[in-house]
């Protein structure tokens, strides 16, 4: 049925293939009478509004009659197509959607605010999901087919994409989009409730003494956030290395390398890992060394480093709790080429890591710091936590929103009379354990 046909029987909704068809007929036409390649040197404002323009002209010439409305439906998703990742457009162009989960042609989620829900956005077809796809991904000079049926890479505009197509993917391919993380600022996380005052200045205390902090906590609870604004803590003239996967951290400082890894070409060759990276970097002259996510090897290459005279040194894990952290290094650390005992490793963590920022995602979506831990063991002690800060959440409401307090513990002596020495406070709120056997430690087994 034309669209002509559809605006004088309105009862009869369109069906999302043949609105599919009509989009992919203005788009042909509209690729007839201009070259994209000659207008890449516009902004993208205006090449957009040249294109509209352009289409304008086109639908009023041979187009059918439409309303104001559905012309500029019409004319907004052709060009979307043309120029972006078509019925995704709008989702990207929302700041407050943060990710993106194509789940096949029939099912879209975002996620607004840290919750999922359902938005009601189709693709046309299994073959308009792939066109947008390998749009998508040859833009980064990948390819996906059923011989290389997962990509991972970042676009050039930042976001992180996955995709996984059948026959791995059952329901159809598959496309998830984390959008490049906005730079909050630390006053910004207090007003959000991640953390509040006193805990900043216990953090900038340690950061600036060079206390070697690991940001904890499970996927999407603001790792990269909590790093991004505790690397804004570093004094100004440092020189800051940071080795990501995939390039997120925004640092403010002037001297600041950043390296990011590098995935296979399309022949299989030429991937660089986290872990050659963080080898090189060493080489760099490094005041500081920021590994955006320890995933494997190279946890033994940040792990020496940390040990070694790189003093105040900042990474991530994926850890549900401090203890978890620990013993997801100790397993990382094992997954090196190098074959260091268990117990070797356990030296090697103890020697290096001095605090773990433990932050979790709640139920309502809000994100907060659950947990500051010193770690207060030593040598081929088994691992021993000090906690000095806690999150205790009060019971919800009808609302379901988390509510609570931090708690405050006497930092250990030997931490305190470190940042005496580097010239930082200790907190009010936290003040100083009388002795450290007094300290409510717990072991890690």
């Amino acid at each position: 049925m034309s669209l002509k046909a559809r605006i004088a029987a309105p009862e009869a909704p369109p069906s999302g293939r043949e609105d599919g068809h009509l989009v992919a007929v203005y788009r042909a036409k509209l690729l007839e009478e201009i070259d994209l390649a000659e207008m890449s040197a516009l902004a993208a404002a205006e090449r957009r509004t040249r294109l509209e323009r352009v289409l304008g002209h086109i639908i009023s010439r041979e187009g059918p009659v439409l309303s104001t409305a559905e012309r500029a439906q019409l004319i907004r998703r052709v060009v979307d197509e043309a120029l972006g990742l078509g019925v995704l457009e709008p989702l990207l162009e929302d700041a407050s959607v943060t990710e993106i989960m194509v789940n096949g042609p029939d099912q879209v989620y975002v996620e607004r605010h840290g919750r999922v829900e359902l938005v009601p956005v189709r693709f046309a077809s299994h073959e308009q999901l792939m066109q947008t796809i390998e749009r998508i991904v040859s833009t980064v000079n990948r390819r996906v087919d059923e011989s290389n049926p997962m990509v991972d890479a970042r676009l050039p505009s930042g976001e992180r994409v996955n995709v996984i197509i059948p026959p791995l993917a059952l329901n159809g391919a598959t496309l998830t989009i984390r959008r490049f993380p906005r730079a909050y600022t630390l006053p910004e996380l207090i007003g959000m409730g991640t953390l509040d005052d006193q805990m900043v200045m216990l953090l900038a205390a340690l950061v600036r003494a060079k206390f070697n902090v690991v940001v904890s906590g499970p996927t999407g609870a603001g790792k990269t956030t909590l790093l991004n604004a505790l690397s804004g803590l570093i004094p100004e003239g440092e020189r800051i290395i940071t080795v990501e996967d995939a390039a997120e951290l925004q640092l403010q400082q002037t001297h600041v390398i950043r390296l990011e890894s590098r995935p296979p070409n399309v022949e299989g060759k030429g991937r660089i890992t986290i872990r050659d990276l963080v080898r090189n970097s060493l080489r760099m002259r490094p005041d500081r060394i920021i590994v955006g996510e320890v995933r494997g090897g190279e946890t033994l290459d940040m792990l020496q480093a940390m040990s070694t005279g790189h003093d105040g040194s900042l990474a991530t894990v994926h850890a549900n709790s401090a203890e978890d952290a620990l013993m997801r290094l100790q397993t990382l650390a094992s997954m090196s080429d190098v074959k260091v005992p268990f117990e070797a490793l356990r030296d090697q963590i103890n020697s290096a890591v001095d605090c773990i920022v433990q932050i979790a995602r709640h139920a309502d979506g809000s994100r907060r710091i659950g947990e500051v831990a010193i770690l207060d063991s030593h040598g081929h002690a088994d691992y021993r936590l000090a906690t000095v800060c806690r999150f205790e959440a009060e019971p919800s409401g009808a609302d379901r929103t988390v509510r609570g307090r931090f708690r405050y513990f006497p930092l250990p002596r030997r931490v305190a009379q470190r940042l005496y020495l580097a010239d930082e406070p200790v907190p009010p709120a936290f003040g100083v354990a009388a002795t450290d056997g007094r300290l409510a430690t717990r072991e890690v087994t």
